[in-house]
């Protein structure tokens, strides 16, 4: 099984394309004062980092254009700062009391939060009059640690399932719903696959689908009082059957048929050459399936026992040497409007966070959408999120589990015996929340 080179973590498949230096665009307003600190109206200078390449770039910029258009006593720098580096550089401008007043994060909001680095936003979201349950539903409060909320979500989309219409009509079999089973799914892959030739899926090699998998059959990776719990019985079965689908039941191509394919070609490129019938990935493949000659739609996920699925996204923080956190605040509300988060949506970027925007015809019916596609899905999939631990181990965790299955991936190694040493690893790195 191989994993896409795009999408092992959420800045890497939001960063391609990416300068090598920080990029910096400014929108200003009148901030007649020039006075880059607090106003008694809200106003003033602020500095906005995120990642990406030059869609992000973009789309941000339209953003910021309309928030000025709005507030013209604020003025927003927007630096676009390369995904490999963003971490290490916006820790070092915080602790050098030059950080951002707004800040794009994502599932290692807590690398940040655990530091101080970030400000809470109850409060400051309470007195904006920001709804978080209501503007964004089950991922309101995603980006929180110790029951405080570090982070406003801006860009949301559940992963969701692309399907081959030709080869699933083909076989006579109708398109997957979200009321699949395990058992559903993996009779139809096996339909599907024609040995050598065509395989029925892309596989669930990557933590956003395997974990996916360990939800929907009632498990957790940390638990309730936040220790780890990677060895349960649920989990383990949800890697086995992972696994299983590339080594036992041949429905997944291994990474030696992926190589095949072509250079760098994961999931995602293998779906697109019609060689995969399902691919269970984010909103991010449409964009080179619009260009690909296969017929396809999406689908939500499947389920388990119960019905789970990984949300992508990232939300919009205040760092805590913002010299003006509401007039950062203020701007963040305004960003995850309706105004503001369409553009996300008009440029193609991603699935906008705000729900309201997620079923207007501005998502459901693209501009740019040459292919009848089915984009409610992303809706109905929203109330299948499950709440992923943003522990502020995040990356000395997606190690641990990277290293330590890749040979379940393989076939040299059965689940259990592989998720109790990452356990054993975890348990070492890891610190319940107090």
């Amino acid at each position: 099984m191989t994993i896409d080179r795009a999408r092992v973590t959420r800045r890497g498949f939001l960063g391609l394309g990416a300068a090598a230096g920080i990029i910096t665009l400014t929108a200003c307003g009148s901030d007649s004062d020039g006075d880059s600190g607090s106003s008694s109206s809200g106003g003033g200078k602020l500095v906005m980092t995120v990642w990406g390449g030059e869609t992000d770039k973009t789309a941000y910029q339209k953003r910021i254009d309309l928030l000025v258009k709005k507030y013209p006593d604020i003025s927003i720098t927007l630096q676009l700062i390369p995904s490999e580096t963003y971490e290490q550089k916006v820790q070092t401008m915080i602790a050098g009391g030059s950080g951002p007043d707004i800040m794009q994060v994502a599932e290692n909001v807590n690398v940040y939060s655990s530091k101080n680095q970030l400000s809470p936003l109850d409060d400051l979201a309470k007195g904006a009059g920001i709804d978080l349950e209501q503007r964004f539903g089950p991922i309101g409060s995603l980006y929180s640690y110790k029951d405080k909320v570090y982070a406003i979500p801006d860009r949301s989309g559940a992963m969701i399932v692309y399907y081959n219409k030709t080869l699933f009509a083909a076989k006579g079999i109708q398109p997957p719903t979200a009321d699949w089973t395990w058992d559903t799914t993996l009779s139809a892959f096996k339909e599907l696959t024609v040995p050598g030739k065509q395989w029925g899926f892309a596989g669930a090699g990557w933590w956003a689908q395997w974990w996916s998998l360990a939800y929907q059959n009632g498990g957790k990776i940390i638990d309730d009082s936040g220790k780890p719990a990677a060895n349960s019985d649920p989990v383990i079965e949800a890697v086995q059957w992972a696994g299983d689908l590339v080594n036992k039941h041949g429905v997944v191509p291994t990474q030696k048929q992926f190589a095949d394919f072509g250079a760098d070609v994961g999931g995602d490129g293998a779906f697109a050459q019609g060689k995969i019938a399902v691919n269970a990935t984010g909103f991010w493949a449409i964009s080179g399936l619009l260009k690909s000659n296969i017929e396809w739609d999406i689908a939500p996920l499947w389920r388990g026992k119960q019905q789970a699925v990984t949300a992508f996204g990232s939300g919009l923080a205040v760092s805590r040497t913002a010299k003006n956190p509401e007039a950062a605040l203020k701007a963040i509300e305004f960003l995850t409007a309706p105004d503001a988060q369409k553009v996300i949506i008009e440029t193609g970027q991603d699935v906008p966070a705000n729900l309201d925007v997620q079923k207007s015809d501005a998502f459901l019916k693209p501009t740019w959408m040459t292919k009848p596609v089915d984009m409610d899905v992303f809706g109905e999939s929203s109330s299948f999120i499950y709440r992923a631990p943003f522990i502020p181990e995040w990356n000395e965790m997606q190690k641990a589990f990277e290293n330590g299955l890749n040979n379940v991936w393989i076939g040299k190694e059965d689940a259990r015996t592989a998720l109790n040493a990452i356990q054993k690893r975890l348990e070492t790195i890891i610190k319940p929340a107090g």
